[in-house]
């Protein structure tokens, strides 16, 4: 037992505690997340029709959709589709939770924010969600071919069917970039994180999982939870430095 507190008192920045309750915060916002998300799947007809609206929207707006243009070229290319495919999966849990940890751990005083801003995007999210709930792209084949395998039952049963609306893919990547970005010392790394929330959002149009006015969505998501936190932050820093 020692030996674990010295450990932890070697390799995090505020110790045990602190870290558990990290940990606590975002296992308890998920779990509660997915409670509240049973509310998003009670009207598929409901997301359909939703789904149709955005697609006339687009071809209203844009005379083409978008999205059949990025699978195009990405259907190109098995190799090109295989990594679409693992970003879409990977990209919002795994990378997300691993940034954080990285984060967490090298620079502690930015991981507040970066939690924080994570938190209120998802919540945005959520309400979009329940207010909103959007059929995804591939759940109209005669338009869209799906990149990546949904007949899974741990992931069929993980993922919410119809939370297209907004894009938290989308969001998430755009506030790991910023936050990596400006934490990362090597040049080159700072141009891959600048860089990554562009090939996600290439991915989330070309495995068919969200439309582009989607991804837009998700983009403003993601620049309203950076300003919103970084405002309360400079405007109440005791409160946020005990959250």
């Amino acid at each position: 037992m020692t030996t674990v507190v010295a450990a932890g008192r070697r390799i995090l920045p505020r110790g045990w505690t602190d870290f558990a309750g990290q940990l606590a915060i975002w296992f308890g916002f998920y779990f509660a997340y997915l409670g509240a998300r049973s509310l998003a799947d009670r009207n598929p007809a409901q997301a359909f029709w939703n789904g149709w609206r955005v697609i006339t929207f687009e071809q209203r707006t844009t005379h083409d959709v978008v999205e059949t243009t990025t699978q195009s070229i990405a259907t190109s290319s098995h190799w090109l589709l295989t990594a679409a495919a693992w970003t879409y999966w990977n990209s919002e849990f795994t990378v997300v939770g691993l940034a954080l940890l990285w984060v967490y751990l090298r620079h502690n005083d930015r991981f507040i924010r970066f939690r924080n801003t994570v938190l209120l995007a998802n919540i945005i999210g959520l309400v979009g969600y329940i207010t909103w709930p959007t059929a995804p792209p591939w759940m109209y084949p005669s338009l869209f071919t799906s990149g990546v395998n949904h007949s899974n039952g741990l992931l069929a049963a993980l993922a919410n069917p119809y939370a297209a609306m907004p894009s938290l893919h989308s969001a998430d990547a755009l506030i790991v970039a910023f936050f990596l970005v400006s934490a990362c010392k090597h040049w080159w790394a700072k141009v891959l994180w600048a860089l990554w929330p562009v090939w996600v959002w290439f991915c989330v149009l070309a495995t068919a999982n969200h439309f582009l006015l989607d991804v837009l969505a998700g983009i403003a998501v993601g620049i309203v939870s950076l300003w919103t936190v970084r405002k309360a932050a400079r405007a109440y820093p005791i409160i946020a430095s005990l959250l």
